[in-house]
């Protein structure tokens, strides 16, 4: 395996995270609001609030992303209060207030964050002062839990911004027990690795994850990359300030660093562990999951078909070798556990805003389509409005694109009309801004740059592993 290819894929498995309307004048708070800074400890979970002196009624609530299971958390006092930290500073100097718990835990957090999140909103009332209106902002896996909060609180919250959001976080456990499952089946691994109910789960993530270095080294290998990643419609796309690739083997090396990075490390057995914990079993399963099916709906299904032909390898049969290997099955407690706390119902009490990068492996975009189609049913579709970033990488926007989504949102709490969101439009409005509210961060780099901004038209493709 080349040196450059190497460090890509153990940086990945080591870091798996002109709208005036918004600027409406709003109610002041119903009480005379404790302006600073606020932080302190509620049931174990610290917490961080930041108020303006002129603050103009607003608080947004935000939800920090995932954290693998004993990830530091920041003190209180640098807790993200905003996905871009520029955003912070705009908004508090817009008059805007801010909130965020770090939540009690780390791992697998929803239902703690779901219920930190309230404690903290219901602190802030009391002790600060009462918002006109909330905001339930949230990136990443946050992003799922700002849309759990309104669903489960609709009388608290006057709208939702969910950025680069895991929406169906039980399909996505799925999906990632897929990959696993295709990296088991089709690659050289110890006999010995699990998947779920892992007695060494650090022994098994770690036999997965060499297994996948190694095969990224070899055409046989790399092919068998390709269909692990179709399977889950793993972009090939890893760089927020890169093109797209256009080269399969590019192409195969972004997966390979996805899967590592977000499903292997981030997701694996070793994760699994803290989920099944919390979760009382194992929610995930892959009994009666069709590949062949899966990978004809894939978008991702044309660069497979490619490498195999290059790897002169029978894709027929490794299709055969997955449908014949042993499946595996879940606990229902666990899967009603992951039904009450990680899949909204699409009901949209408030009107919701998504942003999403189209290159987003971390989190595909294909939840987008998913959410869109449980509004649809469940809830009111006049709603929502989903927007998207041309770039790759997870939760690659810049602060002018993050407030700018932000004013779209504001716009229609305000006039109960959503302004334009066209693309041109709105990347007008943000690149309005100064330059300091351009620099995107790239996740596996872990380099900024300033960058235009990139709203898009997209049509997300199909989740492949929806829970509804």
């Amino acid at each position: 395996m080349n040196t450059q290819l190497r460090r890509t894929i153990l940086i990945g498995s080591v870091l798996f995270g002109v709208l005036a309307a918004g600027q409406a004048a709003v109610a002041a708070a119903a009480e005379p609001a404790k302006s600073g800074t606020h932080t302190g400890t509620l049931d174990g979970a610290a917490f961080r609030a930041e108020v303006p002196r002129r603050w103009n009624g607003t608080l947004v609530l935000y939800s920090h992303g995932y954290l693998p299971p004993g990830t530091p958390q920041a003190p209180a006092n640098q807790i993200a209060l905003a996905t871009r930290p520029q955003t912070q500073t705009w908004l508090l100097e817009h008059g805007y207030a801010l909130a965020a718990s770090n939540y009690r835990s780390t791992g697998y957090a929803v239902e703690d964050a779901l219920n930190d999140q309230m404690a903290l909103l219901d602190w802030f009332s009391r002790n600060v002062g009462r918002p006109h209106r909330t905001i339930s902002s949230g990136a990443s896996m946050g992003g799922g839990i700002a849309v759990q909060l309104a669903e489960r609180h609709p009388h608290r919250f006057a709208g939702v911004l969910a950025q680069c959001a895991d929406l169906d976080q039980n399909g996505t456990w799925n999906m990632a027990l897929d990959l696993a499952f295709t990296i088991k089946t089709l690659l050289p691994t110890a006999p010995d690795v699990e998947l779920v109910d892992a007695s060494d789960p650090d022994g098994s993530r770690d036999a997965l994850i060499e297994a996948a270095m190694h095969a990224a080294a070899t055409p046989d290998g790399r092919a068998r990359l390709a269909l692990a990643g179709a399977l889950g419609n793993i972009p090939g796309w890893l760089s927020a300030h890169q093109p797209r690739p256009t080269e399969p083997i590019d192409r195969i090396t972004a997966q390979a660093t996805w899967i590592v990075g977000a499903y292997l490390w981030g997701m694996g057995p070793t994760a699994r562990t803290d989920l099944e914990h919390r979760a009382g079993g194992n929610p995930s399963w892959n009994v009666g999951v069709d590949y062949d099916h899966q990978l004809a709906r894939s978008a991702q299904r044309d660069l497979v078909e490619q490498a195999y032909r290059e790897a002169k390898l029978d894709l027929n049969a490794d299709l055969a070798r997955l449908a014949a290997a042993p499946r595996i099955a879940p606990d229902p407690v666990a899967v009603r556990y992951m039904y009450r706390s990680a899949v909204p119902t699409g009901r949209t009490p408030a009107p919701v805003i998504t942003l999403h990068g189209t290159g987003d492996g971390g989190a595909v975009v294909d939840q987008q389509r998913w959410y869109a189609t449980q509004v649809r049913r469940s809830g009111d579709p006049a709603r929502i409005r989903q927007l998207y970033i041309n770039r790759g990488s997870h939760c690659a926007f810049s602060a002018a694109e993050e407030i700018t989504t932000l004013r779209t949102l504001i716009a229609r709490i305000d006039t109960d009309r959503w302004p334009s969101t066209e693309p041109d439009q709105l990347n007008a409005a943000a690149n309005a801004f100064d330059p300091e509210y351009h620099t995107v961060h790239d996740l596996f780099s872990q380099q900024e740059a300033t960058m235009p901004s990139a709203f898009t038209r997209h049509d997300p493709p199909t989740w492949l592993r929806p829970s509804r």
